[in-house]
């Protein structure tokens, strides 16, 4: 075991639970903000193909999608979540370093590819730990969750200072001192002993359900095809902001005022759960998210972009908050960390095949290829809305309608 703070294996919460748990979400989207709106840059800076440049920013989702469910299972028995954290950074640290010794695709795509690898676990796993501190003392997910998108918002504004000081260049030291983070981090995440079964929180539902449902299971993929719908954003946009004369400021800037719209659903969490169901934010959000691709193309100018860049409160964070809620109201805690790895890896395999598929449909449809996404929302949100009518039904016919959230 790492050496750590102490495990806690009491009744009440464990000092700091809060401001540890908000510390281990800031460590990976330090790297987030980097990685992803100014990775491909880094690699345009390689004069990569757009294919080429798809291709390396997909493979890693794929194999993410087949390691974390493993480890997220393995987390669910072991004596404590957190040591993975240690180790998921630690060897991403590694992976971080070795992409200083690679500049050609190959080389790239295979230390990129094992970073995937090493670096999945660790959201899920911080993410495990905080919906186990909202089921066992009713802590608000939003509270914690909202520092990590601010870390994010911070490395992004950062890194747009720094690429238009240096260029593509400064990606790889930044990741590199973010990897460090992580590990510090690892230490710092709060030890709260194996995931139990405990008495409910009074606001919260007791589960309905099981992984096995498929109630849970069409939920959990129709949002990650909604998400998924995000990819050619994640991709190009950074490359396509440039073309435009977008300086590394401005692109940052739109970068960060998506997520300081979500930060903002995070605030306001507490609230938007006493005033709208779990399923009401999916829709919502997936609504919008179809309304955000099918403007895209029209370019508005840095106004514009800015304004569809905000309606990532709607796209990702309102979505995003209701699957969280669905989960803790489908399963027991001792399926929390399975959950959320089941979770990322339907998130993960369908944002890879599209980011794999939006180097393609970019070089065939240029800015058209974003009306595809749009489609591609659409599908989610209409997968969505069939779970929730089997919910309905289950209930009609002697379900526990207690679920409904």
């Amino acid at each position: 075991m790492i050496p750590a703070i102490k495990s806690f294996q009491g009744e009440g919460a464990p000092p700091y639970f809060r401001l540890r748990t908000a510390l281990s979400y800031c460590a990976p989207l330090f790297v987030n903000g980097i990685a992803l709106p100014f990775f491909p840059v880094w690699l345009a800076g390689l004069n990569f193909s757009d294919h080429e440049i798809g291709l390396v920013i997909a493979v890693p989702m794929v194999v993410r999608v087949l390691v974390t469910p493993v480890i997220a299972v393995l987390a669910d028995h072991m004596k404590e979540r957190a040591d993975v954290l240690f180790w998921s950074g630690g060897l991403s640290l590694l992976t971080a370093i070795a992409l200083y010794w690679t500049s050609e695709f190959w080389p790239v795509l295979l230390v990129y590819g094992i970073q995937g690898a090493t670096y999945a676990p660790y959201l899920p796993v911080v993410e495990s730990i905080a919906m186990s501190g909202v089921r066992r003392w009713g802590f608000d997910y939003g509270s914690m969750r909202v520092w990590g998108s601010i870390t994010f918002i911070v490395s992004t504004l950062l890194g747009g200072q720094m690429i238009g000081m240096w260029g593509g260049t400064m990606v790889l030291p930044v990741m590199v001192a973010g990897f460090v983070l992580t590990m510090l981090m690892g230490l710092v995440s709060p030890r709260i002993g194996p995931t139990r079964r405990r008495n409910q929180p009074i606001n919260l539902q007791p589960p309905t359900g099981s992984l096995r449902s498929p109630q849970l299971l069409i939920t959990m993929i129709g949002v990650s095809v909604q998400q998924s719908s995000h990819a050619m954003l994640y991709t190009f946009a950074s490359i396509y902001w440039r073309k435009l004369g977008f300086s590394g400021s401005e692109i940052a800037v739109l970068w960060s005022i998506g997520v300081a719209a979500e930060v903002m659903v995070f605030f306001l969490s507490k609230m938007l759960n006493r005033r709208f169901s779990a399923w009401t934010l999916i829709f919502f959000g997936s609504s919008v998210c179809v309304l955000r691709w099918a403007l895209f193309p029209f370019n508005f100018g840095f106004l514009g972009y800015f304004l569809l860049q905000a309606l990532h409160a709607c796209t990702f964070a309102c979505v995003h908050t209701g699957i969280q809620r669905r989960i803790v109201a489908s399963v027991q805690e001792t399926q929390e960390s399975a959950a959320q790895g089941a979770y990322y890896f339907y998130n993960g395999m369908f944002l890879g095949l599209m980011t794999l598929a939006s180097g393609y449909l970019y070089a065939w449809l240029d800015l058209d290829s974003y009306y595809v996404m749009a489609a591609l929302a659409a599908l989610g949100l209409a997968m969505v809305i069939f779970a929730r009518g089997l919910q309905s039904k289950g209930s009609a016919i002697g379900g526990d309608a207690r679920g409904v959230s």
